[in-house]
């Protein structure tokens, strides 16, 4: 997503690497893995400084959700499916078909896995929950190294 001129951009370091978050100032737009270099990394907008706060405590184990506001753009299909994202609970994962059914869609199956693959924040709106029907890890947008790091880190901390 290329940000608009009156966005606020912030770089975070994760523990997967650098993430760039982009406000609207009014809800989270962005939040997507770089191996870019970035320059302006310290906007002081209160929402990308919380979100930068609200990441460290998800990977440090002391959240379990988040309580930004978000406004990924997409088309009305997408926006669907990543309302239907959200709906998966802290820990637990999904198949692609059973998201395609609590979507109200169960034929849309790859449709459903096309949007979350256009998924423009990562980890908020969780599409790394969304596995294979047969089990396997399916895809990621982030690299399925990502994927396995948040599952886990998920898998872990939910038996705490």
């Amino acid at each position: 997503m290329q940000p608009d001129t009156s966005d606020e951009i912030l770089m975070i370091n994760t523990p997967l690497g650098k993430m760039i978050a982009v406000t609207d100032g009014e809800a989270i737009v962005s939040l997507d893995f770089t191996d870019d270099i970035f320059v302006s990394n310290h906007s002081n907008h209160p929402l990308l400084l919380q979100l930068e706060k609200e990441l460290g405590e998800y990977f440090a184990g002391e959240r379990t959700s988040f309580s930004l506001p978000l406004n990924p753009k997409g088309t009305p299909f997408q926006q669907a499916v990543w309302k239907t994202l959200q709906t998966i609970p802290y820990g637990e994962t999904i198949s692609y078909a059973k998201e395609a059914q609590l979507f109200g869609n169960p034929k849309a199956i790859r449709a459903v896995a096309s949007a979350n693959g256009r998924n423009p924040i990562a980890i908020l709106i969780p599409c790394h929950r969304v596995i294979a029907s047969g089990g396997g890890i399916g895809g990621y947008s982030g690299g399925i190294e990502k994927k396995t790091f948040l599952l886990a880190l998920e898998k872990d901390l939910s038996v705490k």
